[in-house]
């Protein structure tokens, strides 16, 4: 995609700087005399930079609408199980919910109080709830940045391969300059133009690739803040429904209506 940017830009400078009565097509295609005035090593690094321009769309597009519909899923099974009064009502329906991470964490905690508990009263090891929320947020988080330090790998590395091409174009136009022994402008042209564009290949792959990861780096940290909080939100419920005492028989039933029970 930068790149098709790139040769559109160049397409658009040799059609305007074309002579008046001229045909803009008399001085051929401005992608046309690239590819063909570039060497092997040159094709190859834009083929190559193409490529990972390619990739990292891909990633930025992908992750960005996962993110989206974690997201979203957050937000009703947050909704869910704040107006849930029981474990095993979230539980059952926490499937429907399944992009959002915050599942991960409570079926994690979930399930390590039932092994503690059988469902009944106070967990006896509250550090080993602690554990397994942790260990929930980290394969959920390792799981959501998945291929996000791919893009990071690009953003680094993409301008080098355009350097590189840079570095092999001017020694071109330096050889070609030698052999044709004379300083003219045909003998440098090809190598000067493969050094040019390569560079502007490798910064325009390595500029979306570094804005992509910065933002999804970013709401990973969003997403990792939310299943710390809920972790926690969830723990307390428990603990506070495990240590709730039934009032007394002669309460009447009415002043039990907004008792919340999580068992």
């Amino acid at each position: 995609m930068t790149l098709a940017a790139l040769f559109l830009l160049l397409q658009a400078d040799s059609d305007a700087a074309a002579p008046a009565g001229l045909p803009s097509a008399a001085h051929g295609s401005a992608i046309a005399e690239i590819l063909h005035n570039s060497g092997p090593v040159a094709f190859a690094v834009l083929l190559l930079l193409a490529a990972m321009s390619l990739f990292s769309w891909t990633v930025i597009f992908t992750k960005f609408r996962a993110f989206a519909a974690a997201r979203n899923q957050s937000a009703r099974f947050l909704r869910a199980f704040r107006k849930s009064g029981r474990l095993s009502e979230i539980a059952a329906a926490a499937d429907q919910f399944r992009p959002s991470p915050l599942v991960a964490v409570f079926t994690e905690i979930n399930d390590e109080y039932y092994r503690q508990t059988n469902g009944r009263g106070l967990p006896r090891n509250p550090v080993g709830l602690e554990r397994a929320a942790a260990t929930a947020s980290s394969e959920a988080l390792t799981l959501m940045e998945s291929s996000i330090t791919w893009l990071a790998t690009i953003a680094n590395t993409a301008p080098f391969i355009g350097l590189f091409g840079t570095v092999w174009g001017i020694i071109d136009a330096f050889h070609g300059l030698g052999t044709a022994g004379a300083a003219t402008l045909r003998a440098v042209a090809p190598g000067i133009s493969e050094a040019l564009i390569t560079t502007a290949a490798g910064i325009l792959v390595a500029i979306p690739a570094v804005v992509g990861y910065n933002q999804l780096t970013s709401q990973l940290r969003d997403f990792a803040a939310r299943m710390d909080d809920f972790g926690r939100e969830l723990l307390n419920a428990i603990e506070n429904a495990a240590a709730y005492v039934p009032p007394a028989p002669s309460t009447p039933p009415s002043d039990l209506s907004g008792t919340r029970r999580v068992f």
